[in-house]
């Protein structure tokens, strides 16, 4: 019976993974328990993971960019192929942000949405990228596809940039500012005032940011094998 060689990587992507199970179990409770309540109640408590979910998405969505950029200078499709692993990865932590956001909302602003300006940049940011996916499968050559996905995931990238400022742009928005002082309008401020509440939000960020990263490293692989899989079945089929 043929035992399956484990390689350098494979070890590395395992440790990383059960970091990121322990990690998300601690980051988890010390939201729940560790860290103190402040006026806006309980609710309060899910802010740390919709935080921790967007810095984890932005960074999937840089990683994006990046490899993006990388793929139009090298040519190589396994930087298509990391860009559309992040990308997705990217799309469901950035979606937990919202969705995280609308229950943190409906009893703080008594919505579950608003047309707010950083809510409106999150919607814009998240559809920009799902349309990412769609518009790929547009292209039945992989070196067009893998092009057309660079130059978007690149232009894309704007949307993050736009989402994360803009509540240092526009003062008239009511959604709060975690670090530094939150815009003049802004409803249910949430202020890290405490050790506690500074070491957990700190600790969900870094959280987020391994579990995308293990993320991204699986679905890069599952990607990688499933186009050695077609490639594999053509050349079956051409014979």
């Amino acid at each position: 019976m043929a035992h399956r060689v484990s390689t350098p990587r494979s070890a590395i992507l395992t440790g990383l993974t059960v970091i990121a199970i322990l990690m998300f179990v601690v980051a988890t409770l010390m939201a729940l328990f560790y860290a103190p309540t402040d006026p806006q109640g309980m609710v309060q408590r899910i802010f740390y993971m919709h935080l921790g979910a967007f810095m984890g998405g932005s960074l999937a969505f840089l990683i994006a960019a990046i490899a993006s950029i990388l793929y139009l200078v090298k040519r190589n499709f396994k930087w298509d192929m990391m860009a559309l692993a992040a990308i997705e990865v990217g799309l469901v932590l950035t979606g937990f942000t919202i969705v995280s956001g609308a229950i943190w909302a409906r009893p703080i602003w008594n919505t579950w949405w608003t047309w707010d300006p950083r809510l409106t940049s999150a919607a814009v940011m998240w559809l920009a990228y799902a349309a990412y996916l769609m518009l790929r499968n547009g292209f039945e050559d992989p070196d067009r596809r893998a092009r057309f996905a660079a130059v978007y995931g690149i232009l894309a990238f704007s949307s993050v940039l736009f989402t994360t400022f803009i509540t240092r742009v526009r003062p008239d928005t009511i959604h709060p500012v975690v670090v530094g002082p939150s815009p003049q309008n802004a409803q249910g401020s949430f202020e890290v005032n405490s050790s506690a509440m500074r070491l957990t939000l700190i600790f969900n960020i870094l959280t987020y940011i391994v579990a995308a990263i293990t993320l991204i490293w699986y679905r890069y692989r599952l990607e990688r094998f499933t186009r050695q899989v077609q490639a594999l079945k053509m050349q079956v089929l051409s014979r």
